[in-house]
């Protein structure tokens, strides 16, 4: 059964549905396809239950539900964003189809795209991929050789401490969701070990002001793809920070301090032994200087630009480089009975059978729009901008995508 329509949107989260939005502001004939049972099943799915938005609400726009309640320096609790989620398509009157996974995307014999599901196959003019570049979370080879009597998890399927079995907890990863988990779990009585990587640390709030505020105000966020050191510099780690107004900031010295053990890079897992990289010193100089170059950035625009804000220096804690560089740990012997894995996450794009991705994988566009007629992509870290991935800023992109749809930037009819 081949059925005909003028835009597929593949994805039902916030790229997904914020292009949909705009397009049916155009009255423009669309449909979205989604895998899972609703719209933004991973907040659902793949967020543990105390998760919490790391952006302010104020940054919340997700097209005609930009958040303006009574909290706006506050954090959206991870059921509050999947309740918007799943009543915005009906609120918006948006035609979306859950329960559909998309097995191909290919040339239709007029010029246009074939959309393959197992059901259905659809002829469009335009296909807008909405997928994200979260999908499938990183786990190393080295994991098959951990003792089977060690429950493994990761970032997606992790939720509680009440979960895990008594005793120590091995968690791989320092960025954003690493040491938040981690957090979570001393503060549960879990023994903690952290595997740490050269992810930087961000403080929630500076001279007044939470540290988002200072970088919308600075065009931080705005910052676009072409400023990059480099094509691969859109993959780097989040830098660790918190989550929750009454959370502080996380910082992996003041982790050292509390008790939980930090180690290096994880390098193997051989005859129930962990093989640790040395780097622990390096990772937490790397952290200290990302934070040190922020702050200083910020003092220069206070300064260049006359703000009125009050002095702050935060707190210099060097108890991480007092710690033991440790090469190898026995699980066993450390009594630890868990592994959870925040390594980031790979993404696919192989549906798609159109030349348009580099060696990364990563798809070739500007501001979404790809050299084949009619495919697009959005929702993308670094897309055009730092945003572009974000709750802040994937409206802009799917105004844009949506607009250029409007000027025929198609395939042929």
């Amino acid at each position: 059964m081949i059925q005909s329509i003028d835009t597929i949107i593949i994805g039902a989260g916030q790229g997904g549905l914020a292009t949909s939005y705009y397009l049916k502001q155009q009255g423009r004939e669309h449909l979205i396809l989604e895998k899972s049972d609703q719209a933004g099943s991973a907040w659902r799915d793949g967020r543990w239950d105390s998760f919490t938005l790391v952006t302010p609400n104020w940054a919340f726009r997700l097209p005609g539900a930009e958040y303006s309640g009574e909290q706006p320096a506050g954090f959206l609790k991870r059921d509050e964003v999947v309740a918007i989620f799943a009543g915005y398509a009906e609120k918006f009157g948006l035609p979306l189809r859950t329960n559909t996974r998309v097995t191909a995307v290919e040339a239709g014999a007029d010029g246009g795209f074939l959309v393959r599901t197992a059901d259905t196959t659809y002829q469009a003019r335009h296909v807008v991929m909405a997928t994200g570049l979260f999908q499938t979370p990183r786990l190393p080879a080295f994991a098959a050789r951990t003792p089977a009597d060690i429950l493994q998890l990761n970032s997606d399927n992790y939720r509680n401490p009440s979960q895990l079995p008594p005793g120590g907890v091995l968690v791989v990863g320092s960025s954003q969701s690493g040491c938040q988990i981690a957090q979570e779990l001393h503060q549960s009585g879990h023994p903690v070990y952290l595997c740490t990587s050269g992810a930087g640390r961000i403080p929630r709030t500076y001279r007044g002001r939470d540290i988002f505020a200072w970088a919308a105000q600075m065009g931080f966020s705005d910052r676009t793809v072409d400023q990059l050191p480099s094509p691969k510099a859109k993959f780097a780690a989040n830098p660790h920070m918190a989550g929750k107004s009454d959370g502080g900031s996380l910082n992996l010295h003041q982790f050292a301090r509390d008790g939980i053990q930090l180690l290096g890079r994880l390098q193997d897992v051989q005859d129930g032994k962990l093989q640790l990289a040395g780097d622990l010193h390096d990772n937490l100089a790397k952290a200290d200087k990302f934070e040190a170059d922020m702050l200083q950035g910020i003092d220069a625009f206070i300064a260049q630009n006359g703000i009125e804000a009050p002095a702050e220096t935060l707190p210099q804690s060097q108890d991480g480089y007092a710690r033991e560089i440790v090469r190898e740990l026995d699980l066993a012997a450390s009594g630890i009975r868990t592994i959870i894995w925040t390594i980031g996450y790979r993404f696919d794009f192989s549906m798609v059978k159109f030349p348009v991705f580099d060696e990364d994988g990563y798809p070739i566009q500007q501001r979404g729009e790809t050299a084949q007629p009619g495919l697009f992509f959005v929702g993308l870290p670094w897309l055009h901008k730092q945003k572009s991935g974000l709750l802040a800023g994937v409206a802009e992109d799917a105004a844009h995508i949506a607009s250029r749809i409007a000027a025929g930037a198609a395939c042929p009819a």
